[in-house]
């Protein structure tokens, strides 16, 4: 796995391979994307890069350490993983934007499609996996996850978020890939 910034998290438990962790805030970079999983995420992907690699009102380079190496140190290192998420037959594709920034010191994109949003902190049900991101290995890895947590009486908010955090060149028993559920707040019952 690349060398990469993390969303930063804390394990809360884990058990039969599944995490509930706690994330800590996090800015991201986004885009909402229709069509099959596979071409929205190619899409998405290349309209985020488009904005990292200088699409933006300060015109500054944001390097990315994965899928490409990072450049030099005034650019923004992209962290680890890209996200992918589906909601009424649209896939929102993020980017986690580096902790170094806030909302304010992010450069805006020029892109209009391109949203830059501050996540608040948020607990999750966590598979991880290796192997390809195919939409049979994921549909494998979310049944398991989901048979967790209804074994486990857990109350999830909204659809399942994939995660990825290898380029594609990377051998597949090497990835590292997550299927997460966000788990309801329970502090608003």
């Amino acid at each position: 796995m690349s060398n990469v910034e993390q969303p930063n998290y804390q394990v809360i438990t884990s058990e039969q391979g599944i995490d509930i962790r706690q994330y800590m805030p996090m800015i991201i970079a986004e885009v909402e994307m229709r069509g099959e999983r596979e071409e929205a995420i190619g899409e998405g992907f290349r309209m985020l890069a488009d904005y990292i690699f200088g699409n933006n009102t300060a015109q500054q380079g944001i390097a990315m350490t994965a899928p490409v190496q990072q450049q030099n140190s005034e650019k923004i290192a992209m962290t680890a993983p890209v996200q992918q998420q589906a909601q009424n037959g649209v896939w929102t594709i993020s980017f986690v934007m580096p902790s170094e920034y806030s909302i304010d010191t992010l450069p805006k994109p020029n892109n209009e499609i391109v949203t830059i949003k501050e996540v608040l902190p948020k607990r999750y049900a966590v598979i991880q996996f290796s192997g390809l991101n195919s939409n049979e290995n994921i549909a494998r890895q979310e049944k398991q996850l989901l048979q967790y947590i209804e074994n486990n009486k857990i109350k999830t908010v909204g659809p399942a978020k994939y995660a990825f955090y290898n380029p594609p060149w990377t051998l597949p028993f090497m990835r590292r890939n997550e299927i997460m559920l966000e788990l309801e707040d329970m502090s608003q019952n």
